[in-house]
């Protein structure tokens, strides 16, 4: 994670520190990183961040540098980078995906009726622009994540599968929610096994190309198996 450690959002269901005006971002954090997946030997590495409303870009060339940074020391390293929305503005994403990031994920995490009640200033409306723009504008996968289990309906859950797949999302990560602390949004419910199976079934019948959906899924979850199966769809 980049930028730091505090966000300028506050989503309910988050455990990373809100800071209203956070430090500016380190100048040298990409050369840190780089050697720190140098050292550790990983040729797959998600670069994701706190969203930072206060910078103009939104955080968008400190993303392309350490985009940079990565490629030059090794050129051969996969990225997937996991964006905040950044205001639904074009130009901030235009600019990461022009850096050529491996895949390009931004999470919608909620369905659409409970976004506004769990999501600080971030929309549902807005993150699937963002998916939407990211398919368009780039060839680059675009990937996505949901939490279940904050208050949402089946049916909910399917209708916003096919509405990602709809925007052009390709690679799909669903898991349970569990609350970081007795502060934050109340667990709703425990999602059975056989739920998660239900729905990832689903996101492949209707054309996702790499799915994975289970109770402790995180968006980062077999993140280089989901790009195999992207690039050789009859591996997923």
């Amino acid at each position: 994670m980049i930028m730091g450690n505090g966000c300028t959002r506050n989503c309910k269901f988050c455990a990373v520190p809100h800071q209203p005006a956070p430090a500016p971002p380190e100048e040298d954090e990409p050369a840190r990183l780089t050697e720190a997946v140098v050292r550790m030997g990983l040729r797959y590495v998600v670069i994701t961040s706190v969203t930072r409303d206060d910078l103009p870009d939104g955080g968008a060339n400190h993303f392309v540098a350490v985009i940079n940074a990565l490629h030059q020391r090794i050129p051969d390293i996969k990225i997937e980078i996991l964006t905040p929305d950044f205001q639904g503005k074009l130009e901030p994403l235009q600019t990461v995906l022009e850096a050529r990031p491996t895949v390009f994920n931004h999470n919608v995490e909620t369905v659409q009726r409970l976004a506004k009640q769990i999501r600080n200033r971030a929309t549902y409306e807005c993150s699937m622009r963002v998916l939407a723009n990211a398919a368009q504008i780039s060839d680059i996968p675009v990937k996505t994540g949901l939490m279940v289990g904050v208050g949402e309906t089946d049916d909910e859950v399917v209708t916003t599968i096919r509405e990602l797949h709809a925007v052009g999302a390709s690679i799909l990560t669903i898991g349970q929610y569990l609350p970081p602390s007795d502060n934050h949004w109340p667990l709703q419910r425990y999602v059975e096994p056989e739920k998660f199976t239900e729905w990832a079934e689903f996101a492949r019948e209707i054309g996702f190309s790499f799915v994975v959906s289970a109770p402790l899924v995180r968006s980062s979850y077999n993140a280089a198996e989901a790009l195999d199966a992207v690039i050789s769809p009859n591996s997923r």
